[in-house]
């Protein structure tokens, strides 16, 4: 395997909400010792393209979930530099951070989301700007494309997603696998009813 030469890892979503998966992800990335990242920047999409038509939770509110997830880890970052992003393009959110001197990068992302990735605005800038970090998923296959730096992290289990956090809280259940703090601001905000 080639070292991976980012010390930063750039993970972005919808975070709609954050939940556990996503946080697990993050740190099994900064707990890899082949990885030796120093931190992983969590950067929610304020228009993400693959979801026009779909409601969302308002783009302040995710961002403010996140941190509140992130709080008490020092090596999680929230960044807000897709607050004026439209739309929320991968490829402009790395230039932006390369411009910023917060390079080089790599891009955490889950392999059912890696698969797609041909299918994302200026994909081939994308494969060039940065190193990827592939959270493997069981059943779940994906064709790297040429040029693209992978480092697989595999190991992980991690049978969530953001649609059924959203569906369990909408039918009321309190047993969702988000951390407390993130509960909390979904329910004083009255989030996914």
């Amino acid at each position: 395997m080639i070292p991976l030469r980012a010390h930063i890892a750039l993970f972005g979503g919808t975070f709609d909400p954050i939940h556990n998966a996503h946080l697990a992800m993050a740190r099994a990335a900064l707990d890899c010792p082949a990885l030796a990242l120093g931190r992983v920047v969590f950067v929610p999409a304020a228009n993400p393209p693959h979801k026009t038509g779909v409601s969302m939770a308002d783009w302040e509110d995710r961002v403010r979930m996140v941190e509140l997830a992130c709080a008490g880890d020092a090596r999680f970052e929230v960044s807000r530099i897709e607050r004026d992003a439209n739309p929320s393009y991968s490829v402009n959110t790395i230039e932006r951070l390369l411009a910023t001197g917060s390079g080089p990068l790599a891009f955490l992302i889950g392999a059912d989301a890696f698969a797609e990735i041909r299918s994302w605005h200026r994909w081939e800038d994308v494969v060039r700007l940065v190193e990827f970090i592939v959270v493997t998923r069981p059943g779940c296959v994906y064709d790297a494309p040429d040029g693209a730096v992978v480092h697989e992290l595999s190991g992980l289990d991690l049978p969530v997603s953001s649609s059924d956090v959203r569906d369990r809280i909408a039918r009321g259940e309190s047993n969702v696998p988000v951390p407390e703090p993130v509960l909390r601001y979904i329910s004083e905000h009255h989030l996914y009813c």
